[in-house]
């Protein structure tokens, strides 16, 4: 198999040459956060960033299975496979459906995006809550459980991007938490942090993503995994490669190191298959169109994802428009009114504590700083 991103060579439609080349140019002139830039509507995505936890979902047996780890250590290992099996969903999963990477469609404070995976063979019912609970800046909200395995993880999740070297750098500011709730009475909780996005492909219109830097898997037993991203260099190297390593407590030496590619497989230092996605994954439930809520995300960009869909871009340009449009008034009505828009599963916190402890395990030089503002979570009894 090629580790060429599957994107390569797509290239611009010709009729879209022209605004492309302004919108890269734009880019790579602008000094602030990206994301308040417009985009070509050939490069829009169908599909809102609220539906983008889903991608955490995909592979539920693997989420289930991680509570069935008979050792602190066995499950630590299993949260890093999970973690790792997550990727290529969430970072290139557009590539594979679309041709190329695409911009997706910025939520509205407010919208929604629900669903489930079923209970096969006993792994238990998986469950998914998002809500956007900030326009400016955007921040997404989700909540996956697993209530009969007792495992769930919630987290937010927000985007500063900038351009450099020609790419698109995008800092994920936020983290999930992973809680398992096990047979014995026990919780462990896992603080997981986020790499960040290097888009490349930008002059040919190809964009696709490629991970940098390192991210993080803090365990409240003690047990920590480092995951450093690699990409393709000039000579050497594949795309979308890692190498992670899992370190006991109070350890300096890994007792672990997988390598490979987070697209494909990898393996451990003995040569064993550690994950492998190239098989087929579970998209999410969701209910019909007709039986959604007007906030929930389907619903509420279906005439614009169809333009996209069907290239039909000044169509969906114009119903993207008005919702934004009309998102901008309804703020003002708030300001005028002093009634603030109340979140519907979430609530935001000051502090996360779990966070603050978590993150004492993994290197003070390396830990993201977590901004008060940005911290959200679900509550033990949701208001709706």
């Amino acid at each position: 198999m090629s580790d060429t991103p599957s994107n390569a060579g797509e290239g611009v439609p010709a009729s879209q040459r022209s605004s492309w080349t302004q919108f890269v140019k734009a880019i790579a002139s602008f000094s602030g956060d990206l994301s308040s830039l417009t985009a070509p509507p050939f490069i829009l995505s169908p599909i809102s960033l609220t539906e983008f936890p889903a991608y955490w979902g995909e592979h539920p047996q693997l989420f289930a299975a991680i509570v069935d780890g008979k050792t602190e250590e066995d499950r630590a290992l299993r949260v890093l496979k999970w973690f790792i099996s997550t990727l290529k969903g969430q970072y290139t999963t557009r590539n594979d459906t679309m041709g190329s990477e695409k911009k997706p469609l910025n939520p509205v404070l407010g919208e929604e995006f629900l669903g489930h995976w079923p209970d096969v063979n006993g792994r238990g019912r998986q469950t998914l809550v998002v809500e956007q609970v900030s326009h400016h800046p955007p921040i997404t909200a989700y909540y996956l459980e697993n209530a009969s395995k007792g495992i769930s993880l919630q987290g937010h999740n927000a985007q500063k991007t900038s351009f450099s070297s020609g790419s698109i750098i995008v800092k994920q500011i936020g983290h999930a938490l992973l809680t398992i709730n096990l047979p014995s009475g026990k919780k462990e909780k896992y603080l997981i942090t986020l790499p960040r996005l290097r888009i490349d492909g930008l002059w040919y219109g190809s964009p696709y993503v490629e991970l940098s830097e390192m991210s993080y898997i803090a365990s409240s037993t003690g047990f920590l995994s480092t995951i450093e991203y690699k990409g393709k260099g000039y000579f050497s190297g594949k795309y979308h490669s890692f190498k992670a390593q899992v370190f006991s407590p109070s350890s300096s030496r890994a007792a672990h190191t997988i390598e490979g590619q987070w697209t494909t497989t990898s393996k451990d230092t003995h040569g064993v298959v550690f994950t492998d996605v190239t098989g087929p994954k579970e998209t999410i439930s969701t209910p019909p169109l007709a039986e959604m809520g007007e906030w929930e995300s389907r619903k509420l960009w279906e005439k614009v994802a169809k333009g996209i869909r069907e290239s039909d871009f000044d169509t969906a340009s114009r119903e993207k428009s008005k919702i934004e449009n009309e998102q901008r008034q309804r703020r003002k009505d708030e300001l005028a009114a002093g009634t603030p828009w109340k979140l519907k599963y979430f609530e935001h916190v000051d502090k996360d504590q779990d966070y603050a402890e978590l993150a004492g395990l993994i290197d003070s030089t390396s830990v993201p700083t977590e901004e008060d503002g940005y911290i959200y979570r679900k509550p033990e009894s949701p208001n709706a």
